[in-house]
């Protein structure tokens, strides 16, 4: 961690380095076309949770879990010949976390295959708009790597809008070609069949195909709404093969549910302008999907400026959800049943996240640092009526 931190800083002050020195040579149209560095920006965050409806050991026992999470994001920019504006974006994520939970697959051992472990999924993007057609398009590759599958993730986007910018309506298609890893629990081993990190392993192909549709609309100076609808679909192996089952006649098996699954989710989005302090921004959502879960989101975050420098950011969202038609309780899935769960993710539950941040951008950087635009805090609470509990603490940096 502490080499790629080291890394970033070098990289961060090369590219500052670049861009100075682009600046002063803007002086031909050529040089105005060459590669600048935009924005940088680093999240650092830490995540903390506790409660007792594991699914790994079938629905209770420990559900304790730690997250340290750092992005690294660079967009970069240049005009071509025919003025269209390519943009580029690097980002780089990666998570260090620890599973008291997870180690329960293998109890028998000081640590188990998800103990702890790092998450690594970084991603490559590409777009360009055209201003005489006002059409932007654009490609995203994505990886994402941990201890019991890795991804590979395509990503094409298509933007058009009005000939006043007022509206906008734009496709997203995104592929998502995975391969998980199967790892039973210790007890349900045969041979090195289904082990831990060593031995021989079956993998499972799961694979996820989403599009997003929407349409965005300026109704006053004040006022901006986006209709969305994100259709998806998966298919493969979409059970948890670490999950336990403890089924009503005392036997034991592990997670089993359908192989394919349609979900749609519809939302609406409203930002209002009070003024030039305050903005409020809402979000809607409804979802279903054919495995029988119903949800509905509501999000509202407001936006107040102290002074011009100094901003909070107070949140809140509300979730409510029903169950699959697959889950039951620790003791009450069926063993005739076709599909059986008891991870309480997909439960029916109401869950409440809410928080601030408070974001400091002076005119002259951050103590003085011209290039540190701006520093932001932001601290969440998290509660399930499961009894899950969760904390999270980010700082963002923001370079320009």
């Amino acid at each position: 961690m502490k080499k790629i931190i080291i890394t970033a800083g070098l990289l961060v002050s090369i590219l500052f380095r670049t861009n100075a020195q682009s600046k002063t040579e803007e002086s031909t149209d050529y040089e105005k076309r060459t590669l600048k560095v935009d924005e940088i920006n680093f999240v650092t965050s830490y995540y903390h949770q506790e409660g007792d409806r594991s699914a790994v050991t079938g629905g209770i026992g420990t559900e304790k879990l730690s997250d340290y999470a750092n992005s690294f994001d660079l967009k970069m920019s240049k005009y071509d010949l025919k003025n269209r504006l390519h943009t580029f974006n690097i980002d780089l994520n990666i998570d260090y976390y620890t599973s008291a939970s997870s180690d329960n697959i293998d109890p028998r051992t000081i640590s188990g295959a998800s103990a702890s472990d790092v998450h690594f999924y970084p991603s490559i993007s590409w777009s360009v708009k055209n201003p005489k057609n006002r059409i932007t398009q654009g490609l995203t590759y994505s990886f994402s790597t941990e201890f019991d599958y890795n991804s590979h993730g395509f990503t094409a986007s298509w933007a058009k809008a009005s000939k006043d910018n007022n509206r906008e309506f734009s496709i997203k298609a995104s592929a998502f070609i995975d391969k998980a890893t199967i790892i039973l629990p210790i007890e349900l081993r045969t041979g090195t069949t289904g082990s831990g990190r060593g031995g021989s392993q079956d993998t499972r192909p799961r694979n996820s195909f989403t599009a997003a549709f929407s349409l965005s609309q300026v109704i006053n100076e004040r006022l901006q709404v986006m209709a969305i609808v994100e259709p998806s679909y998966q298919e493969g192996f979409l059970s948890t093969s670490f999950h336990r089952i403890y089924f009503t006649d005392n036997t034991e098996g592990i997670e089993k549910l359908p192989g394919r699954r349609l979900k749609l989710p519809i939302g609406l989005r409203a930002n209002y302008f009070f003024g030039d302090n305050l903005i409020l921004r809402a979000f809607y959502r409804y979802y279903m999907d054919d495995w029988g879960m119903k949800a509905q989101t509501v999000n509202l975050e407001g936006s107040y400026k102290i002074t011009p420098f100094i901003s909070i950011s107070p949140y809140y969202r509300f979730n409510h959800q029903t169950a699959v038609d697959y889950f039951h309780a620790y003791k009450e899935n069926s063993p005739t049943s076709a599909y059986y769960s008891s991870d309480y993710d997909i439960s029916g539950m109401n869950t409440n996240f809410y928080g601030s941040g408070f974001r400091f951008a002076p005119i002259n950087g951050v103590l003085s640092m011209k290039h540190l635009s701006s520093v932001e805090f932001r601290y969440g609470h998290y509660t399930r009526t499961t009894g899950m509990v969760a904390n999270i603490i980010t700082m963002a940096l923001k370079m320009k």
